[in-house]
């Protein structure tokens, strides 16, 4: 029996990990924590494109930690925390180089004409607006707080507890179902 109940939890917890770390990921998908839109960006640097994915990183390091009775949806990227629950990151002098260096490559990249003035088109428009935001934060006092909003995409949620009430429920009822059946069945060779 306890083999059996160990077999059923193992299954039981396969099954959450499975259906978690799919709702996760389509959180990235969604822009949202299930249903609560994350705040949009004001930066102009990436746009309208999708909010916590520049590279994937963060949302492919979503991974399961797991013992025989529990299982944790984590990521171990440092930045993930920050993304997750929102805070304050405080300016450095190593932000304000790395902030200078992004300013000085977006200017570099500006069209021009034979005489060396700007073109006036529509991508030396858009990198006027990312060269003014890196200039802006390149200019921060050391010390200064950048606030980074709240875009929760792993914890708790109603439709996380939703989602493992109806794995285990879905997995004992089956459990017992076999069980009624070999118990009633005269040929069982137990």
């Amino acid at each position: 029996m306890a083999n059996e109940l160990d077999i059923l939890i193992g299954r039981m917890l396969r099954d959450i990990e499975i259906e978690l770390t799919d709702e996760f990921d389509k959180n990235f998908e969604r822009q949202a924590y299930f249903n609560e839109a994350w705040q949009r960006r004001s930066s102009p640097v990436r746009g309208d494109g999708h909010l916590l994915v520049d590279t994937g990183a963060l949302r492919r390091s979503i991974t399961c930690k797991k013992d025989s009775s529990s299982i944790t949806l984590q990521s171990t990227l440092p930045y993930a925390a920050i993304h997750n629950e929102g805070g304050e990151i405080m300016v450095t002098d190593k932000m304000k180089r790395f902030f200078w260096a992004k300013y000085y490559e977006a200017t570099g990249s500006f069209g021009r004409r034979k005489d060396g003035s700007l073109r006036q088109n529509k991508q030396n428009g858009h990198l006027s607006s990312v060269a003014d935001f890196w200039k802006k934060m390149a200019l921060m006092k050391v010390g200064t707080k950048i606030k980074m909003p709240k875009r929760q995409f792993l914890g708790y949620h109603p439709i996380v507890d939703k989602a493992v009430k109806e794995i285990v429920e879905e997995n004992l009822r089956e459990y017992f179902e076999k069980e009624m059946k070999n118990n009633l069945d005269p040929n069982n060779n137990q």
